[in-house]
């Protein structure tokens, strides 16, 4: 008999959650999971899945304002938000349900409750009961950053703005990241006056600046404003229900909805980590080794949580490699290069690899390949807006260290290019692949 309740107690029921639950059963270990809120996570219940779901139903303003030139009358376009809000809830609804089925199907027990830490190897659940584990997983991800100003009650985050009563006829935005972007592209498109402030100069930190550039450029003729260097410094509640919003030294600016997507912080505060001697770092996060364990051997750590990189599948990844490392006698650990990612923004936009300036920091002599296109569909409905591929190449191996782009479905794309990037393939091999016609891919293998 084991000296403990469970070999594995999860905190979290999210991505990595779960994951690393369902395969530590599958290794036959006795394993619980408690979650708070929903099972699924914020990527399932908050996130990424919901907000593509939203991003699906604003492109259909763009799709039928083109039918015309497909040969299509489409008379009496009108628009619900209610309708899109309500089938985006009910399929979270249904990926909350398919969740639990797994978690249920590989047997494991299940708590819809808080969980805090208590000691190495035991947690208490809010109801009050007291549970051992032998190995306990802290899986909680992240929550959304809210600055500090007068009238901050006033604003909502990403996890507000799915359950909105209506659209809002004006939008203030503040920050610059994928989530201000996404957002701001959703309610464009939508038929919202869209306003983005940010604390800096620049939009989407971190990806090739051609493309942050030739989004900027888009979104600003599609009709978001920008406003820089502007951090919110107040917001008024109206009689009328709207909202005076004071940013930078700029004149007040009055709108219906103030989102704020300045970023996300580890989901770790009252979690009772010092139970266990754990010591967050500098923004809450859970310091691991490779092998996702903490400074208390017992307790591991995977997700967002950790602040390595917040992407789901990064998380997903990092729950097997602990299940099969912890309860399948199957060492594992992840690899944190050349992870793809993508902006859904309004075109989206992705990439893998290094970007043109880390490239040439770190390798020096670099080339760099463009295709500066106008795809078809745009030439034929009439749209002038362009797309952007680049390729970044290592001038003395000829290995492509980088792939970028711009443009309809580039995230579609990407995914395939950077299985070439992981590979380490070389510009002559992309050179010596038959494009695809006609198609935006075959730019990938037609440069010069």
């Amino acid at each position: 008999m084991s000296d403990y309740d469970y070999d594995l107690f999860t905190i979290g029921a999210g991505s990595g959650g779960v994951r690393a639950s369902r395969v530590a059963a599958a290794h036959g270990a006795k394993v619980a999971v408690a979650e708070e809120y929903r099972v699924g996570g914020t990527c399932v219940i908050r996130g990424c899945v919901p907000k593509k779901l939203l991003v699906y139903g604003s492109h259909f303003a763009e799709e039928l304002q083109d039918a015309a030139h497909y040969g299509w009358t489409v008379a009496g376009m009108s628009f619900d938000w209610a309708t899109l809000r309500d089938t985006v809830l009910r399929d979270v609804d249904r990926l909350n349900a398919a969740y639990t089925q797994t978690l249920e199907n590989n047997g494991v027990e299940r708590f819809l409750e808080r969980a805090t830490i208590t000691g190495p190897h035991s947690v208490r659940l809010a109801s009050g009961r007291e549970i051992t584990a032998k190995v306990i997983l802290v899986a909680v991800g992240a929550w959304p950053v809210l600055p500090e100003f007068p009238g901050v009650e006033h604003c909502i985050t990403s996890n507000e703005v799915f359950h909105l009563p209506e659209l809002p006829r004006r939008v203030l935005i503040q920050g610059a990241g994928y989530i201000a972007m996404e957002f701001a592209g959703i309610f464009n498109a939508l038929g919202s006056q869209v306003t983005v402030v940010n604390r800096s100069d620049q939009i989407l930190r971190g990806y090739d600046e051609s493309l942050r550039d030739r989004l900027l450029q888009i979104t600003m003729a599609r009709g978001i404003e920008y406003k820089f260097n502007c951090p919110i410094t107040e917001v008024v509640r109206q009689d009328d229900g709207s909202f005076l919003v004071t940013a930078g030294r700029k004149d007040p600016v009055a709108v219906d909805t103030v989102l704020i997507a300045t970023g996300r912080k580890p989901n770790t505060a009252g979690l009772g980590l010092e139970n266990a001697g754990i010591v967050p770092g500098e923004k809450g996060e859970i310091p691991v080794d490779e092998h996702s364990r903490t400074t208390c051997p017992s307790i591991y750590a995977v997700g967002d949580v950790t602040d390595r990189v917040q992407l789901t599948p990064v998380a997903i990844r990092e729950g097997q490699a602990f299940a099969d490392t912890v309860f399948g006698n199957m060492p594992r650990t992840v690899d944190y290069t050349c992870i793809p990612s993508a902006v859904f923004s309004q075109p989206p936009l992705a990439g893998v690899g290094l970007t043109e300036g880390q490239a040439r920091n770190r390798h020096g002599n670099v080339k760099v390949f463009t295709s500066d296109f106008r795809p078809m569909k745009n030439v034929f409905a009439g749209r002038m807006e362009r797309g952007l591929y680049k390729l970044v190449v290592d001038a003395n191996t000829d290995r492509v260290l980088g792939v970028h782009l711009i443009g309809p479905e580039a995230p579609e794309i990407l995914q395939a290019a950077a299985i070439a990037v992981k590979a380490g393939l070389t510009k002559v091999d992309f050179d010596a692949t038959v494009a695809l016609h006609p198609s935006m891919a075959e730019e990938l293998v037609l440069m010069k």
